[in-house]
């Protein structure tokens, strides 16, 4: 009888892991690798990559723990399993809405700490101070050097990203705190810090100017997240049942799986794709290609800042050119919010220029670039983030039914209903954007393309029994939409299809912010 076989879905913690039999792809031998080569580093991966799990192990393997790596890649190359002193600090977990409470909760992770070292200076009342006498006192009592992990240290920092103010004051604790790591040297093995974003003028980045950044190192470009190696050589059973259970061949099953969680790359190395873990695991519990990663929440500042640039959205699509110093330098600061799409792992890179040291940065997959569209797509019409969605369901409803007017009365409804911007440019802009994300999320569930070039309509879609070619115009007319549609002879590409062409051309007004007329054909 096989034993059955747990997901670790939600799993954090190497020990938990280990012990209780859930299935685990082996990290291990980048922890003998980062252990061996250095000792301060930074990691920036997006949120539900594993960063957590990762940390963990090292805090396992610090800490001796020679039993939970039987089997594991490290257990062949290490000998000596040393119990060092580890200061673990998780940032995912803690009061961040005030300066006092976040002082408090960084206090109660220095108190539990101090009691096992006997440490308790009262004069010593900064966290700074505090964890400066901790990283001593612990290297006297045990002989060891100490090792520092630090998971999600940008954690505060992001949750008050609205308050500047408080923005300001968990720097300044966060300054002096870090500043303790470069102070304190002597007495540190080995430091490990993981975030999802580089914020300025916190001292791990200027204070600390030996540390080690190997969130685009293609030596670790896998040290989170699954490869397609690590999938087929660890979920064989869970491929095999999800692909029996939705009627697919394996192949079929592995080919949807890239199509819907595939796609990330770290460094230069583009041949090796990652999966993202969370989605991937979630997928095989439910036996369903659903949308999982995207459901856990986008923050705020990330849709604000797309929306408040000249940001192109559409470029995601065919991919947007940026030079590794701007990925490596990038501060949150900054209003561009393509680094930040990248680091919170919105975009990722696509292919990489050797010559001039350059990525091209796109979606990565599927379950992203709708779930992405989808989040935007009220934003765009003028709703605030907490309106009702637009179901784009009803839109493809109308179209398999025939009812062309219907689908143009209901995108011109949503014009009527949206808030009017007193910038005539940027909401132009915004209206371009609806319509054309109103196309793309379509391409969820039925064969559509959306154009953008010269010589192509703004819009195709395929149906059951008819295709569609869309064109708009700006303060043009309807019938110079349908003209350019039979001049350009748009529907060539598609006369041996077989189903009903229908040509529909459309005209927006800018003055009177509304779709005017359209004509079908």
């Amino acid at each position: 009888m096989n034993k059955p076989r747990y997901l670790p879905i939600g799993i954090q913690t190497f020990e938990e892991l280990r012990t209780k039999n859930y299935i685990y792809v082996d990290k291990t031998a980048f922890v003998d690798s980062l252990v061996r080569s250095g000792k301060p580093y930074f990691l920036s991966r997006p949120r539900r990559f594993g960063k957590s799990l990762f940390l963990s192990t090292l805090r396992s393997y610090f800490e001796g723990r020679k039993d939970l790596f039987e089997g594991l890649a490290i257990s062949k190359t290490e000998t000596e399993w040393k119990e060092y002193p580890v200061f673990y600090f998780d940032f995912n977990v803690g009061d961040f809405t005030t300066e006092e409470n976040f002082r408090a909760s960084l206090g109660l992770k220095l108190d539990s700490y101090e009691k096992i070292y006997g440490v308790r200076n009262p004069n010593a009342k900064s966290p700074a101070d505090r964890f400066s006498d901790l990283l001593k006192s612990a290297h006297e009592k045990t002989g060891l050097q100490a090792v520092v992990l630090v998971d999600e240290y940008d954690k505060p920092l992001l949750n008050a990203i609205d308050d500047q103010n408080l923005v300001d004051a968990f720097r300044k604790i966060l300054k002096t705190f870090y500043g303790v790591l470069k102070g304190e040297d002597a007495h540190i093995q080995f430091v490990f810090i993981t975030g999802v974003t580089r914020f300025d003028k916190v001292s791990i980045f200027s204070d600390l100017n030996n540390l080690n950044d190997i969130s685009l190192s293609e030596k670790y470009s896998a040290i989170c997240g699954i490869s397609q190696e690590e999938l087929e050589a660890n979920f064989v059973p869970e491929i095999e049942a999800m692909a029996e259970k939705n009627g697919y061949s394996k192949e079929e099953c592995l080919a949807e799986l890239k199509k819907n969680y595939d796609g990330y790359h770290f460094s230069q190395d583009v041949q090796t794709d990652i999966y993202n873990p969370f989605s991937l695991l979630n997928a095989f519990a439910d036996m369903n290609f659903g949308s999982y990663w995207f459901s856990t929440g986008t923050p705020t500042f990330l849709t604000k800042m797309m929306l408040d640039s000249d940001f192109d959205y559409k470029s995601l699509e065919e991919g947007v050119e940026v030079s590794i110093r701007t990925l490596e330098n990038y501060r949150l600061t900054s209003s561009e919010p393509l680094p930040m799409l990248y680091q919170t792992g919105y975009v990722t890179i696509k292919d990489y220029d050797k010559e001039f040291r350059s990525f091209f940065l796109g979606v990565p997959n599927e379950e992203v670039k709708f779930g992405l569209y989808e989040r935007l797509l009220p934003l765009y019409a003028g709703y605030t983030e907490k309106s009702d969605n637009i179901e784009v369901l009803n839109f493809i409803r109308d179209l398999r039914a025939g009812r062309v007017n219907e689908f143009m009365e209901r995108i011109n409804n949503i014009f009527a209903a949206a808030p009017k911007q007193t910038n005539q440019k940027q909401y132009e802009l915004n209206c371009q954007a609806f319509v054309w994300l109103i196309f793309k999320l379509m391409g969820e569930f039925v064969l559509c393309e959306v154009q953008n070039g010269k010589g192509r309509s703004d819009a195709v879609v395929w149906q059951k029994d008819a295709i569609y070619i869309f064109e708009f115009k700006m303060d043009g007319s309807a019938k110079e939409a349908l003209e350019q549609i039979n001049s350009q002879n748009y529907p060539i590409a598609y006369k041996n299809d077989g189903r009903k062409i229908v040509k529909v051309g459309v005209n927006y007004s800018s003055t009177e912010k509304q779709l005017t007329e359209w004509v079908i054909e």
